[in-house]
């Protein structure tokens, strides 16, 4: 949902909420004057919906980028173009749409409504939204935004709670409504009755101290509306230096409010032990509520609540939100909570769930490896040195986008000229470098190596996703062995090339029966090691060994680079593992299968030799039977023939689709797994090789 007609959903796409942005060329010279140079979207698009850049490629006259799929939710973006990868960007937006946020000209928003989003969508009945302006004196006239809730009547004898909320600075009071989501939340919380219907009034906090708001906001309001004009209907709340005016007011005030909000707030000053007593004599709710460690008000909310302890201020801590951080993501749900709890009886008065305590969150120090550094929360920082001090803009260009696509997330200079960057991130394995001025860089701290791709480092972050769990380490007596087994190639007149095999922990070289065997491929500009480097295969089958959900085999990652496969393979590969290792020569007992060139090279290899390998795997895949393949040999030597893709974004689709076809077309036995979401990338392999290995092997393994 986006006034921009440059975003539209991808049409014909399996997996829904994929978006693509489509910008003439012509466009970004109209608005920047840049005739050539990368364009990017810039967006909270990037892990816990932290400001991230995709790049844009040429498409004909456009440029296009392709992201999702999104989770629901509010976003904002932008368009940006640079004279040059070293220039500063030229921020724009659709010129012939509205301006949407009053404060960031540039900017556009779109809302994807689904599960978990409701609470910020649209609904009927809503209440109004009104402009008040106020103040005294013609140099200081300001703006209000008031809400009022559904059947609000100005004549009712009981006056209306009132919540007054306060912008943080280089914020506009009118971002609570165009970020913010301000109607649609109080709009869903009293139509549910999750709320005690209230006016709610967005003041203008950029104003010295509280009086600003006491003196004059208040007055104002409650001559234009049918609110409380007493400190039982009253509560205050507000974002950074809006919080700490709120928090300000109720000090100087404790009597003028019920309820006070801090989000992503601080407080420097000292509160008396008398003063602590009037607020808590005269406030029913004081509420501290933060991002995760990424907020840069973070530290100041952990002080503020010692602050409110050692002064004996009873308040209610909401925890540091463990997604996202000083983004209006997070102050949505700040609003939601608050909103929620104050004016009725409230039983649970702990933070939201899965929440953290607040503690003081400190980084190592400048130069300390390895690199990056990862939390117990997996929040993960990266760290260039002052050698790029002078440097026009850094970023981190790694599988951190939405189902694994690659955007650059800008890291921040620092005062000693080092940079960083600090990012939540789900579990999984990523692979990423640093681009400096537009020239690519390996993390130097980063002991990992990719012996395809030199500038990639990698790592792995711990949480509960399919990925997370499954490239987790297991205990280490747990853990298969790889080693490396040399071959004579058919290239090159006969070279000696590497294969990574990964033996399960308990394998004896010595036992009766044979292991079952799963020759595995890499891509093109890959190699042999990427299963292990990028792909992190071991920790996948250690994992899945150990939960008991794959059959004791031994996996062979073999260089498929500049050969005839299906010759290299029946000749070399497979002889000279049988040679080094006790597994079978037998169809039934042997797997193949390869990503986007190695699924290539496996399908190829089954039609050229049906039978030899009873289990086949093909991901990212193209290609056809030819016509002289022998299909009915091809089912009776093939146990399960399952193929896997990513959506739209991948660039095999369309290929896969058309070897899905030619397959049922010639009748050749296969199926067809569910679309992973994502791009061509190691996150869909990752995934689709989780789901394969428990498949072979096994009777029924085609069920």
């Amino acid at each position: 949902m986006s006034t921009d007609p440059w975003v539209s959903e991808v049409p014909n796409n399996p997996i829904s909420d994929v978006y693509r942005f489509t910008v003439p060329r012509a466009a970004v010279t109209d608005a920047t004057g840049i005739g050539d140079g990368p364009v990017a979207v810039q967006g909270n698009f990037g892990p816990g919906k932290a400001w991230t850049d995709l790049n844009m490629g040429t498409s004909g006259s456009n440029l296009t980028a392709t992201l999702g799929p999104l989770e629901p939710g509010l976003y904002y973006y932008q368009y940006a173009a640079r004279p040059a990868a070293n220039q500063d960007a030229v921020a724009f937006r659709n010129p012939g749409t509205p301006q949407e946020v009053t404060s960031k000209p540039t900017y556009s928003t779109m809302f994807v409504p689904g599960p978990g989003a409701e609470w910020l969508d649209d609904v009927a009945g809503g209440g109004e939204l009104e402009t008040l302006e106020y103040g005294k004196g013609p140099n200081r006239e300001k703006e209000a935004l008031v809400w009022t809730p559904p059947g609000y009547d100005a004549d009712r004898a009981e006056q209306y709670p009132v919540l007054y909320l306060l912008q943080d600075e280089e914020q506009s009071h009118r971002e609570w409504v165009e970020l913010g989501r301000l109607g649609q939340i109080m709009d869903n919380l009293t139509l549910d009755g999750d709320a005690e219907p209230m006016v709610v009034v967005m003041g203008d906090a950029d104003v010295p101290g509280p009086a600003g708001v006491t003196k004059e906001l208040l007055p104002a309001v409650e001559r234009a509306f049918n609110v409380s004009d007493d400190g039982s209907g009253r509560a205050i709340a507000g974002i950074g230096r809006g919080g700490e005016l709120a928090l300000s007011a109720v000090v100087a005030k404790p009597r003028e409010f019920t309820g006070v909000g801090s989000f992503s707030g601080g407080y420097d000053k000292a509160i008396s032990r008398g003063r602590a007593k009037q607020i808590n004599d005269s406030t029913d709710l004081v509420r501290l509520y933060a991002g995760n460690v990424t907020d840069p008000a973070y530290n100041d909310t952990v002080a503020l609540a010692d602050t409110l302890t050692n002064a004996g201020v009873e308040f209610q801590s909401d925890g540091s939100d463990p997604v996202t951080g000083g983004a209006w993501d997070t102050w949505q749900k700040n609003l939601h909570d608050f909103a929620g709890r104050i004016f009725q009886e409230v039983d649970d008065e702990g933070p939201s769930e899965g929440h953290l305590p607040f503690a003081q969150h400190e980084l190592p120090a400048a130069g300390t490896t390895p690199a990056p550094w990862i939390d117990e929360n997996s929040v993960v920082t990266f760290e260039v040195g002052p050698e790029f001090a002078d440097a026009n803009n850094i970023t981190v260009w790694g599988n951190f986008g939405p189902a694994g696509s690659w955007p650059r997330t800008h890291m921040v200079r620092q005062a000693d000229g080092s940079w960083r960057l600090s990012m939540a991130l789900e579990g999984g394995s990523y692979y990423y470098k640093f681009v400096v001025d537009g020239v690519d860089h390996k993390d130097a701290g980063n002991p990992t190596t990719v012996l395809s791709e030199p500038m990639w480092s990698t790592f792995t972050a711990e949480g509960d996703t399919v990925r997370g769990q499954y490239t987790a380490e297991v205990p280490a007596e747990a853990r298969g062995e790889v080693s490396v087994m040399s071959y004579p190639s058919t290239a090159g007149g006969g070279e000696q090339r590497s294969a990574n095999v990964w033996t399960p922990p308990d394998y004896d070289a010595d036992r009766a029966e044979e292991y079952p065997v799963f020759y595995l491929q890499h891509g093109g500009g890959q190699t042999w090691s990427d299963w292990v480097e990028v792909g992190y295969v071991q920790r996948i089958l250690d994992n899945h060994y150990l939960r008991g959900t794959m059959e004791p085999m031994v996996v062979v990652m073999a260089n498929g680079n500049g050969v005839d496969f299906p010759t290299e393979i029946t000749t070399r590969i497979v002889p000279a593992a049988e040679e080094q290792f006790n597994i079978s020569s037998q169809g039934d007992q042997r797997a193949l299968a390869g990503l986007s060139m190695g699924s290539g090279h496996t399908l190829s290899t089954l039609w050229a030799h049906p039978g030899e390998f009873g289990y086949i795997g093909a991901m990212s895949a193209f290609g056809a039977p030819p016509a002289d393949a022998d299909v009915e040999a091809i089912n009776d030597g093939t146990e399960l023939l399952r193929v896997y893709s990513g959506d739209v974004q991948d660039f095999t689709y369309g290929a896969t689709l058309q070897l899905i076809a030619a397959m049922e077309s010639r009748g050749v036995n296969h199926e067809f797994a569910p679309i992973v979401p994502g791009p061509h990338s190691w996150d869909v392999w990752q995934k689709s090789l989780i789901d394969f290995l428990p498949r072979l092997f096994t009777e029924g393994a085609d069920a």
